[in-house]
């Protein structure tokens, strides 16, 4: 069977031949890609639109016991202890998540890339090396960093690390692939074509991580140098720390398949996913999907029995991951503007959301998790998302963070 048969019967099957439009008016490389599109993406995914309210079922939600700052102080010696030793020993890696770009920024670049200097020059991807550096400097040990990036910024951003030179890391530690990517649809579940011969794609949300590291062979690298332990963390957080002895020690001595960053919720109803259980199981309930029961109950010290947000920080056991690599995410359905060719063939950007990108998000992996260890850090000294630019999670609220934990801007 011809490639060309391949793809048409794939897209027969979900009732995608519309992809095929203009398939005549392509040259023969055009052609070729379109169909070795086809044949890549899995379209399984999008018949799940037509049963959207069966994705949002939650289980039985209960508390969590969250190893708070007082109780990590008291033991910080021993967690440190046995982190440094576990990263000495090249047990740890870090697994950054960059695949986004700075549109909301107002930047046409990898996120990463943008400079939150006011005067000096100081990226947020040079924030995080910074970061990291703290701790090989602290163990001795350089350690393994994979960096995801998308279809949309992979060269800029390997040509970014280039010709910074790393930022001083060594570049022998760094390791880049691509996420994986899904079909964007309209709302009867139908692909949209962003050109004549290429299908609307967006990445597959950051759940998709550890697969998408799978496929690019890099699992081999894991296992050739003995790494157990996986910190995954999201690229806008410029405070954040990476490979934390105190963290990593702690997840370890608690015994413990992951271990979860958190803050504690500035108000009630700020917009941060909280750490739970959910029938039985570590998990995360977005904030709109908590309810005012939940956001109001107590524990049994009269505090919040929900309070602690995470951050996207996340420390993985790499035997865990690989036992959970085959099964099914959760997925989610996401309202998004998707830039489309309309009937007429010509583009259309448009100004209000026209269809669905289909994502699974790395807080899902803890529901897989047998254990998991909720550690709180203190806010102010390492939480400065930057979303926005201005505002709250902004730019400049992570500029006054960044001053105030003495980091020259």
């Amino acid at each position: 069977m011809s490639k060309y048969d391949e793809a048409l019967e794939k897209a027969k099957k979900y009732g995608q031949e519309q992809v095929f439009k203009y398939y005549d008016q392509l040259d023969d490389s055009k052609k070729t890609e379109l169909c070795e599109q086809i044949l890549s993406l899995d379209m399984d995914v999008i018949e799940s639109c037509k049963h959207m309210e069966e994705l949002a079922k939650k289980g039985e939600i209960s508390p969590i016991k969250t190893l708070e700052l007082d109780e990590i102080d008291e033991n910080s010696d021993a967690f440190t202890f046995e982190g440094v030793r576990a990263i000495a020993d090249g047990k740890v890696a870090a697994m950054l998540l960059a695949g986004g770009m700075g549109t909301r920024l107002g930047s046409d670049d990898p996120k990463g890339m943008y400079n939150v200097g006011v005067t000096k020059d100081l990226y947020i991807f040079q924030c995080l090396i910074n970061n990291l550096m703290d701790v090989v400097n602290k163990t001795g040990k350089f350690i393994h960093l994979f960096v995801m990036t998308s279809d949309k910024n992979n060269d800029a951003t390997i040509k970014f690390f280039n010709d910074k030179n790393f930022f001083g890391y060594k570049g022998e530690y760094v390791h880049f692939f691509k996420q994986e990517m899904a079909a964007a649809t309209d709302y009867n579940g139908k692909i949209y074509l962003e050109e004549k011969g290429k299908l609307s794609t967006s990445p597959n949300g950051n759940g998709g991580w550890f697969v998408s590291l799978m496929k690019a062979g890099l699992l081999d690298v894991i296992h050739n140098e003995g790494i157990e332990w996986l910190n995954v963390f999201a690229v806008d957080n410029v405070l954040q720390r990476i490979a934390d002895p105190v963290f990593v020690g702690a997840t370890i001595m608690n015994k413990c398949e992951v271990g979860a960053k958190v803050v504690r919720k500035a108000a009630p109803d700020e917009k941060v996913g909280v750490i739970c259980l959910e029938d039985g199981r570590p998990s995360i309930v977005e904030y709109y999907e908590l309810t005012d029961e939940l956001m109001n109950a107590k524990n049994e010290k009269g505090d919040p029995a929900y309070n602690f947000g995470v951050i996207l920080n996340y420390l993985f056991n790499v035997a865990a991951l690989e036992r959970i690599a085959g099964d099914k995410m959760p997925l989610h359905i996401v309202e998004k503007k998707i830039p489309f060719l309309d009937e007429n063939g010509n583009f259309v950007k448009p100004e209000s959301p026209n269809g669905y990108k289909y994502e699974s998000l790395v807080l899902d992996m803890i529901h897989e998790m047998d254990s998991c260890l909720p550690f709180e850090v203190d806010r102010k000294k390492e939480f400065a998302p930057i979303k926005n630019n201005t505002g709250n999670d902004s730019v400049e609220s992570a500029r006054e963070l960044l001053k105030f934990n003495g980091v020259e801007i």
